[in-house]
């Protein structure tokens, strides 16, 4: 099974330091054949890829972006021989979305044309590779099309959940159609810099925390010795960051999303709770 780790915070600057935190907390590489590991985050109006070396023990520390970024979307995965990481390494991008799934999906090749043909002509040009995720990400970007809403930096979160949801709907109904009996986990996670949403399906587990504001932090030497009046030590109590995970050590301190639930954060990093009928 593949793995995820997506986080949004309150401070761009703090990113790295939020993610250093979760160190032992965290497991990035639950399989040891991984060999697709990518890490997607900002830039002010960049959205950046990384594609990580597949043979180096990666840590949180090589997931923070070398530039302030309010989010970040990290994925490994296993492509099979012959596959291209160039073109399938997750996560995928398109405008200001970074989207990834966790799979892949068994029998999807009967349903691959019948959903792609449901998605506008420039975006299935954008579908290069020759995964399932990457499917999912046009039809995701194709209800976010239909709304108008694909670049609206007011995009409410709820909004955003349910189109993710009703994604996961539209590929189960597809699956069900073509004769598949049991509905495979379809864990999908995206962002756009300020909305995080995650939608669990199946039973693989999704999980989520919130980490707030503290005294202290490890990489940037912030202690109970530092200064009041140390500027770093007023930012670091106002951090706020919300992780969404899919492998953690521990699960003190971390929400399980139920089956069929959405996670939805935006900018106030307020989280909800959607179960969309």
């Amino acid at each position: 099974m593949s793995a995820i780790l997506a986080a949004v915070s309150s401070d761009p600057n703090l990113l790295r330091c939020e993610l250093h935190r979760l160190t032992h907390h965290v497991v990035l590489r639950p399989e040891a054949r991984a060999n697709a590991l990518g890490v997607g985050s900002y830039a002010q109006e960049e959205v950046l890829l990384r594609r990580l070396a597949p043979d180096t023990d990666v840590t949180l520390d090589d997931l923070g972006p070398p530039h302030e970024s309010e989010a970040v979307l990290f994925h490994a995965g296993r492509l099979p021989p012959g596959m291209s990481p160039e073109e399938n390494t997750q996560p995928f991008r398109a405008r200001h979305w970074l989207f990834a799934h966790q799979g892949p999906l068994p029998d999807f090749r009967p349903v691959r044309a019948p959903l792609l043909e449901r998605v506008p002509e420039h975006l299935q040009r954008q579908v290069r590779g020759a995964t399932d995720s990457e499917v999912l990400f046009a039809l995701f970007l194709t209800r976010l099309r239909n709304l108008g809403r694909t670049d609206d930096p007011r995009l409410e979160p709820e909004v955003a959940g349910r189109l993710l949801h009703e994604t996961v709907r539209e590929v189960e109904a597809a699956l069900v159609a073509a004769g598949q009996v049991r509905t495979p986990p379809l864990n999908l996670v995206a962002t756009n810099g300020v909305v995080l949403v995650a939608t669990r399906c199946g039973e693989a587990p999704l999980y989520y925390t919130r980490l707030e504001g503290s005294a202290e932090c490890e990489r940037c030497g912030v202690d109970a010795r530092t200064p009041e009046t140390h500027p770093e030590l007023s930012a670091h109590r106002r951090r706020r960051t919300v992780v969404v995970a899919s492998h953690v050590t521990r699960t003190q301190g971390w929400v399980e999303l139920s089956p069929g639930t959405t996670l939805a954060v935006g900018a106030d990093l307020q989280v909800q709770h959607l179960r969309p009928g």
